[in-house]
Order: structure tokens, then sequence, then C-alpha cells
């Protein structure tokens, strides 16, 4: 439905903005990031284009409409005119070179970009349901761009012909890729201080990100390098699935009284449904982890959990910029703020012990990839297990449902004769859903013949559950984060994955899973079995699937 009281804003992309500028993201296919300092490809014709349209904002009458335009230097905007076939707008007689917003509604814009922004008299609307807008010059039509059913708080980027929809300030991160280093692997609950020695190190800066925050030994860590020097801040989920604890708020109270900047992601505009990614950015290092950082995660109190350390520059700096372009949004409020009039949830604690099998160590990888959603990982992901040609081993708290992307890839994959094993926790609130999922892959392989394995984790006294969120692609490629392989997790949440690429990286996490695949047992390999047991019909075995008990 029209409102002829909306107000179109008309942004001119914003490009060379700093890194807590709120800018309109530009549209971004690349796959990787070039060499350092080299400038990005061209993304601006000759003629300006509509680049993006904001149809539906959050606010009352739509308040705050507005169309992107792509336009070049030195471009005189008073030769130009926007229309929806009803409205005319005459654009400003100003030269512009970069970034300009005009509109109608200068107030509630200015909080939304740092480019400079001019008024509009008049401005055509832009209706929900769907529209087409055009550029014109002197009468004669230069852009065009059509639009169906605009949802609310989201910004159609045009790509070709078609319209991508994204929250606004969504960003549009590529892949990053690091070059070849060593990194340090580990493992939960094994190793609970290999998380915090960057924090306890860092004399510089610390970027934290996380779902939630409890542990008292991560706040001790924090307070510390605060009072040291060193700037710390702090970017967490608003809504975290439960509610947030008693106790954690306490932590958040700690640490915002000590001058930690803490934020959460909430209010209505959120650009993610869950702030999920597990990192920190300390000095010129980084880990990554699919570990929350409280005493069940990183703590080593509970979950069994995998971690990367590194200090590949180009991840550490992918990982900055992905840091400030989520706290820097106006859905990130800080703690105080959030805090107020809130009541918070009686938690769980958590305090077993458990037997450190796997030390942390240190591994040579050729190269390392950096991927977040909803913007790249599931695309890269998937591209890797279809790239896949002797072995997948999944380890996964649970999964999304049977067509989505990665499960299909991992049928995918088995059905071309590659060894598949999807091992998923047996945590009393997940074991019924899980097993019905287990049931069903084996029932797939069982009617294809095909090559694919499935079971719940029995911990054995090693662990309490399955938190960890990774894979092993033949024995050469390790992927791990804290991306749940479901198609809502990759699609509108933020999450944050690494690709270590190498040998030796994979023959670390191998004997980890391998060990929770086999409920701590220790495995005979093939080989060695066939000849204590006198097998001799080689060819035979070779050819029979081997099935694993759920």
């Amino acid at each position: 439905m029209r409102s002829p009281t909306v107000a179109l804003v008309l942004v001119v992309l914003l490009v060379s903005a700093g890194p807590t500028a709120i800018a309109i993201p530009a549209l971004d296919t690349s796959v990787a990031e070039t060499e350092p300092g080299t400038p990005p490809p061209a993304q601006i014709a000759a003629t300006p284009t509509i680049h993006a349209v904001y149809p539906d904002p959050i606010a009352a009458g739509d308040r705050g409409e507005f169309v992107v335009l792509s336009v070049p230097d030195s471009t005189v905007l008073g030769r130009f005119s926007l229309t929806d076939g009803h409205t005319t707008a005459e654009l400003p007689n100003r030269t512009v070179s970069g970034n300009v917003v005009l509109t109608d509604a200068p107030v509630p814009v200015r909080n939304l970009t740092d480019a400079p922004v001019y008024g509009l008299e008049t401005a055509p609307s832009l209706a929900n349901g769907g529209d087409t807008v055009q550029l014109q010059r002197n009468g004669t039509v230069v852009s065009t761009v059509r639009y169906r059913d605009a949802s609310e708080g989201e910004l159609g980027v045009v790509n070709g012909s078609a319209i991508r929809w994204r929250p606004l300030g969504a960003t549009a991160r590529p892949v990053v890729s690091g070059r070849a280093s060593e990194v340090r692997a580990f493992t939960l609950p094994d190793a609970p201080n290999a998380p915090l020695a960057p924090i306890r190190a860092a004399d510089d800066r610390v970027l934290l990100a996380g779902y939630t925050l409890s542990s008292a030994r991560v706040a001790d860590a924090l307070v510390a390098a605060q009072r040291r020097g060193t700037m710390v801040r702090v970017l967490l989920e608003g809504g975290p699935i439960g509610g947030r604890t008693r106790t954690e708020a306490r932590t958040l109270d700690r640490l915002s009284d000590a001058g930690v900047e803490v934020r959460v992601i909430d209010g209505p505009y959120a650009r993610y449904n869950y702030h999920h990614a597990k990192y920190v950015v300390a000095d010129e290092r980084a880990v990554v982890l699919t570990e929350n950082w409280k005493p069940a995660g990183v703590g080593g109190n509970s979950s069994r959990g995998w971690g990367v350390a590194t200090s590949q520059p180009r991840v550490v700096d992918g990982l900055v910029a992905t840091f400030e372009a989520d706290a820097g949004w106006r859905d990130a409020v800080r703690w105080r703020e959030y805090r107020r009039g809130r009541t918070f949830e009686r938690g769980e604690r958590a305090d077993a012990t458990y037997p450190r099998a796997f030390e942390p160590k240190t591994v040579a990888v050729e190269r390392t990839e950096l991927l977040v959603t909803p913007d790249n990982a599931q695309r890269a992901l998937v591209a890797e297990l279809d790239a896949a040609n002797d072995s997948i081993a999944v380890i996964q708290p649970t999964v999304g449902d049977w067509d989505e992307p990665l499960l299909r890839a991992l049928r995918r994959a088995a059905s071309r004769g590659i060894e598949v094993r999807l091992l998923l926790s047996s945590a009393w609130y997940s074991r019924e859903a899980n097993q019905r999922t287990v049931d069903r892959f084996e029932a797939w392989a069982e009617r294809t013949d095909a090559p694919l394995s499935a079971r719940l984790a029995e911990p054995s006294g090693r662990f309490t559950k399955i938190h960890a969120k990774g894979a092993v692609v033949d024995r050469n490629r390790v992927i791990v984060g804290s991306l749940n392989w479901n198609e809502q997790a990759a699609t509108t949440n933020r999450e944050v994955v690494l690709v270590l690429h190498g040998s030796e990286a994979a023959t670390y996490f191998g004997r980890v899973f391998d060990a929770d695949w086999s409920g701590g047992k220790p495995t005979v390999p093939l080989a060695l079995g066939c000849a204590v047991l006198g097998i001799v019909v080689v060819a035979g075995l070779a050819a029979r699937r081997v099935r694993f008990a759920s």
C-alpha cells in the first residue's frame, strides 16, 4: 500500500567509510580477498545506477524509505530525477564525489550513515508490496529496478536482474584466505587454558565476540587486560535461547564496572536472529571456537569442543572487520542500557572435571579460510564437501532438516563412494531427535548401499556432551567454528568458521574425532584386523560397506 507521506532517502553508496561507519553494503560477489593494499574492482559505472531500495523501514508510516545510487565521481545530481511513475523527485543540483545522502527526513537517516545528508523537498513513495523505480536524465531512463514484496527492515540490493534482500546494515563479507603458517589446535574440555592465553598476553586490544559470557576465568582475564591499559570490547547475543542467567548478568556487570565496553545485539534493528559467533582477537592473534565463553565451554567443565588460535594477518584482520561491522551498528546496545528493568534466569552449574587426553598442538597449515554467515559460509562449505574425494567426518550437536544444503552435500558425497561419518550429541535434550536423524541416515545408506554411517556419541567420562561443530575432509582439511549445520543458522545467524588446509591439522582433529566416534576405545586399523582374523578375501572386504551402530 502506498503512503504519500513516506520519506524517500536517496543514498549515494558509501564506499570508503571507516570501520565504524554505518554504510549501505556494496554488492560483493568476490570469493577471496586480494593482496593487502590492492584497490577493489571498479564498482561504479560511468552513469549513476540504482544500487538498492529500502521500501519498508522499521518506523511508523514507513518513514525513512530510500533508494541507493551507485554514482561516479564529480556527478552533477541536478541532471537526474527519480520516479515511481506517480511522483518524480528532482535531485539537488550538487556536484558530488563519493558519498551523499538525500532525504526529506534527514534526522532519522543520519542515524543510519556517516555520509553527508542533504534534504529533498518532495519524494516518490515506495510500495511495500512491489514497485518500479527509475532513474532518469532529462526524461530518458538510465536505470530501472523492479521489486516485489519488501520485507520490513530489509535492503533490496540489485544483483543483475534480481534483488537480494538483506537486513539493513548486514555485511557482505568475502571469504578471507590466510597464507601458509602455523596455528595452534586444541580441544575442550582437555585444554581450557588455550582460549585464554592470547587474552592474558594482550597489551593493545581484545575484541571478544560470543553468544554468552559467564566464565569468571574469562572475566578475570578481560579485567586484568583492561587494568594494564589494553582496549577491551565485548559483543554478545542479546536474547540467547533460554534467557540470560543471573551469573552471566553479574559477570557482565563486573566487566562494565571495570571499564570494559560490553554490548549486546538486540532490538528491532537486529540484523541477525542470533549473534552466535565465538572468537576473540587479542593484539595480532585470534582464537576461533565452537564453545561459549562459560564454564561448560571454554572452562572445560562439560562440552567437547574444538578451537584454533592463529596469527595469520588476513584472518586476524578479517575477524577485526567482522567485529567492527557488528559492534558498530545500531543494534549493538550497551549492556547497562540493555539490562535496565530486566530479570535474569537461574542457570545450571558446570563444575565437572575430565581427563586431558589431547594437549594443544602447533600444526602447519597451507592456508586458512575465514567464513562468516550469512554472507558466504554455507556456499563455501557445500563446495568443500562436494570436492571431497576420500572421506568426511562430521561432528555436530544436532543437524538440520533432511533436504537442507549441507546434509544434501553429505549424501551426494556418500553416493559417489566417499566414506561419510556423522557423529551427533547424546545429551538428554537432543537425544531423541538426534536418534531419529541417525536412523534416517542409516536407513538411507542401507537402501542406497552408500558408505555413510551415523551415531550418537558415547562420552564415556571424557566429556558430558558434544558441542563441537566441525568436520575433517579427506584427511587434509578441517572445518571448525560456531556454525550448527542447519539452514536457519547458515542464513540468519552471525557465525564464524575457519577452514584449515593441511594434513597436520587434519591429523590432530581426526584423532579427536576417531576417539569420540569409538567412545574413547582404541581403534584397530582394518588391515591389522583382517590379518588377525585371517580374512583373506580382500576383494570382498573392499566392496563391503562397513556399518556402525547408532
